[in-house]
């Protein structure tokens, strides 16, 4: 149990850190609306983990844009995470996203624990010539017994 403490605290320091540097580095960079993600159960395997999820990206007076996303995490990932919701806010160079625009490959640091109901967070860089940023708008919502912190990446591609 102590370890777990341990390891959620350091998951905890690490996105703080990630969410302050991110913030700090998109002064050029407007949001655009809002990726929300959602998946099923996944197995942490010490020093990763591979989540497949299903997105929407909402934009206020534009149809929804599906996403298929492929999560891999490498550093501390330990327990069984039954659900997984996560949302980011949108920022990129221009308030303009066309159909697809999101795809790409994101990277950033992570950081959750949970002991039944769980949160944890991280912010992504990416997409076209890494000029997308997501941020967390809110904690990563899990339900299982679980924690992780280290880096992440997310592939997203078009899908339903």
């Amino acid at each position: 149990m102590r370890r777990f403490i341990i390891l959620a605290g350091i998951a905890a320091a690490t996105l703080a850190a990630s969410v302050t540097g991110a913030s700090a580095q998109q002064p050029d960079r407007i949001q655009v609306g809002v990726l929300e993600c959602r998946g099923g159960a996944s197995i942490g395997f010490i020093v990763g983990s591979v989540t497949n999820l299903g997105c929407v990206l909402r934009v206020n007076g534009r149809p929804d844009d599906f996403y298929v996303a492929t999560i891999r995490k490498v550093g501390v990932d330990l327990g069984i995470t039954q659900e997984t919701a996560l949302a980011w806010g949108v920022f990129a160079p221009t308030k303009w996203l066309g159909s697809g625009d999101l795809s790409g490959n994101y990277a950033g640091a992570h950081g959750s624990a949970a002991i039944g109901v769980g949160a944890g967070g991280n912010v992504l860089v990416g997409g076209s010539n890494n000029s997308i940023a997501l941020q967390p708008l809110s904690l990563q919502g899990q339900v299982g017994l679980s924690v992780a912190a280290g880096l992440e990446s997310l592939e997203l591609r078009p899908g339903r």
